[in-house]
């Protein structure tokens, strides 16, 4: 028997204009005026993003790793195999941050040094907690798929009891984190503006490819028209 997907499990939200919290952890000390606390702006860049990473420490070795997920209105969501060291380690409590960032440029300056990349990143610290009511991980599935591919959810099969039990669903608040961007024409020094070297931004975007159908197992149904136009959406000009 499949379980259907309850729309009923909800997460207590925080106001988009109430600011994430500051600490010393979260304080840029570089180039300070590229960061920000603003916790809707943080949400955009979440949104955007396909991808995170994750950093931990198991037994005094730090560990990165990339995974997928999803804002569930003021947490982020991650999921993945009960035997994940991850997710193992992550479901203690043990500190953890999760980072995600979006290449909106290359900045090429007259000098080598003054290189850069227009980006958008957060980072966010904390503890994660397991999720472990049947209905809030039904939920917490279709909110990944739905970050993913808007719509998706509905056109495929929903988590079956024994993908659900077989699936581990954490969640990290979205409380003590940051935000840093970088936007706009290189910072050359004055003395190389004159120069004969060519500076500017080559913009960069994520571009989806036409949908390409199961090769093995042919689907016997076109692909939907809105996977034609996939795209993430940009908030702000690189």
């Amino acid at each position: 028997m499949f379980l259907s997907y309850h729309k009923s499990a909800r997460v207590a939200s925080v106001s988009h204009d109430s600011p994430l919290r500051q600490t010393p952890r979260t304080t840029l000390r570089r180039k300070p005026a590229r960061g920000s606390h603003d916790r809707a702006l943080a949400y955009s860049i979440l949104d955007e993003a396909l991808h995170c990473s994750v950093g931990f420490v198991v037994d005094q070795q730090p560990y990165v790793v990339p995974t997928v997920f999803a804002r569930w209105d003021d947490r982020l969501i991650l999921h993945g195999a009960p035997a994940s060291r991850m997710l193992k380690t992550a479901a203690t409590g043990a500190p953890a941050c999760v980072t995600v960032t979006l290449v909106d440029g290359l900045v090429l300056a007259r000098s080598a040094m003054h290189h850069s990349l227009n980006y958008r990143s957060v980072v966010v610290l904390g503890s994660l907690f397991e999720i472990t009511s049947a209905d809030e991980k039904i939920e917490a599935f279709r909110r990944v798929v739905e970050h993913v591919v808007p719509g998706r959810s509905r056109a495929c099969r929903p988590p079956s009891e024994k993908e659900l039990a077989a699936t581990r669903v954490l969640a990290l608040p979205i409380d003590e984190a940051s935000v840093k961007v970088r936007a706009g024409d290189p910072l050359d020094d004055e003395a190389d503006l004159g120069s004969e070297w060519w500076a500017g931004v080559v913009p960069l975007v994520l571009c989806a490819l036409p949908p390409v159908a199961d090769r093995s197992h042919p689907p016997p149904i076109d692909a939907p028209p809105a996977l034609h136009t996939y795209r993430r959406d940009r908030s702000r000009d690189p």
